[in-house]
């Protein structure tokens, strides 16, 4: 086993399946971890329902929008490569509860933002920090047997999609009866609770038997990646799935909000809940690979996700086509992300945290790729340019899949 463990694979299991035979975690433990990471993850989603608003309070063009996103995803990067790793090096339960506290403290400076500058850095402060969801997810798989590990991160990501979702529709209906700001000051009471709630509940970690400097810390999860195939390439598959993901978020707030349809902030929201297919497809996913099926779950949903964009294109002449496309995108989507996660857990698990940081990076940088893409390709071709990106970059994940699919790359 490589000298930059931190703890003993063997002595973790011991740990970890000591209070429980099955080597499962409580569904309590199991359902507290979902619901927050599923709210640390909404509030890197909150201002997408209410771009508009935002342009329209500190005076940012349709072309710059994206900013606003973009600006949280790559903080969201950040955060991923420096601090999701800690989970391997120091105390979960603290760096969780540390990490959530001061995420509230920058939910509160976002909704008391006076200018754009401290708008976007505090956002850029709050997608940093909610990379604890991550370490969340981490420690879920840390708790859980291999056997039960794919239904265990599936049921969690579930609850990161179901945060998604709700970010968007919470986030409209919020600010519909009480303003923006009311969002974010909502989001850091809710997330001090949580912090309280978790400290309380997660279970205290082993003592570590080897550690790391930080710096070399970091620099391990560089190797992983650069060791591991796989790795690489289910971090670029992540990368262009979600690039697709926030070409559809981080833009059909403008056509919704403009003629014909000019709808409100809440009915803009309401429309992440056609995408609630993803939850479903997290949970089914995990146990697809649990039975050895994540190749070909990877390459249903890849295909699905391409085909997502045709009705999407239909926007302007009908809402139902755009629910159908959503409904095809999220599940797609969050299936490939499952699946991907399942499946590099298992490459090292005593370096769970980096890998799933490292994996998430890519997840960050898709992210707001797509969204700067999306609100700059709407500015110069309309909607018809942003389908045309999403499904381009669709295409080139499906490719990527079917030319590296073999069993050095990819594995299983």
């Amino acid at each position: 086993m490589p000298s930059d463990c931190t703890t003993a694979d063997g002595q973790q299991a011991a740990v970890n399946t000591a209070s429980d035979p099955s080597g499962r975690p409580s569904t309590r433990l199991v359902l507290l971890i979902a619901v927050a990471c599923g709210s640390a993850v909404a509030n890197v989603y909150f201002a997408q329902p209410l771009l508009v608003t935002l342009g329209e309070q500190f005076g940012l063009g349709s072309g710059l929008l994206g900013a606003i996103v973009t600006v949280t995803q790559l903080g969201y990067a950040a955060g991923l490569f420096l601090l999701v790793p800690l989970g391997d090096l120091v105390n979960r339960r603290r760096l969780i509860t540390l990490q959530l506290g001061l995420l509230a403290v920058a939910l509160l400076i976002a909704g008391l933002a006076p200018a754009v500058a401290a708008l976007l850095i505090s956002l850029a402060a709050v997608g940093a920090l909610a990379v604890v969801a991550q370490t969340m997810v981490a420690a879920a798989a840390h708790l859980t047997a291999p056997a039960f590990r794919g239904r265990v991160v599936g049921a969690v990501t579930s609850g990161v999609i179901t945060g998604i979702l709700l970010a968007r529709t919470v986030a409209g209906v919020v600010a519909d009866v009480a303003g923006w700001r009311a969002v974010y000051l909502l989001a850091a009471a809710l997330t001090a609770a949580l912090a309280v709630l978790l400290r309380r509940a997660l279970p205290a970690d082993p003592p570590r038997t080897v550690t790391l400097p930080y710096r070399r810390l970091l620099s391990s999860t560089v190797g992983l990646f650069a060791r591991h195939p796989l790795l690489r390439v289910r971090g670029l598959l992540a990368l262009l799935v979600f690039a697709a993901f926030s070409t559809l978020w981080s833009s059909v707030v403008q056509p919704l909000s403009s003629p014909p349809w000019s709808l409100t902030h809440t009915a803009v929201g309401a429309f992440g809940l056609a995408g609630a297919a993803g939850a479903a497809a997290a949970g089914a996913a995990g146990r697809w690979n649990d039975r050895g099926l994540a190749q070909r779950t990877t390459g249903t949903a890849l295909v699905l996700l391409a085909v997502s964009w045709l009705p999407m294109a239909l926007t302007r002449q009908s809402l139902w086509a755009l629910a159908v496309g959503a409904v095809l995108l999220d599940f797609a989507v969050q299936a490939v992300h499952v699946t991907n996660q399942s499946l590099i857990y298992a490459v090292h698990p005593d370096a769970g945290s980096r890998i799933i940081g490292g994996y998430m990076v890519f997840y960050s940088a898709g992210s707001a790729l797509g969204a700067i893409g999306s609100s700059t390709m709407y500015a110069a071709a309309g909607w018809t340019g942003v389908c045309a990106l999403g499904a381009g970059f669709s295409c080139a994940a499906l490719l990527l899949w079917a030319t590296t699919r073999g069993p050095r790359s990819t594995a299983r």
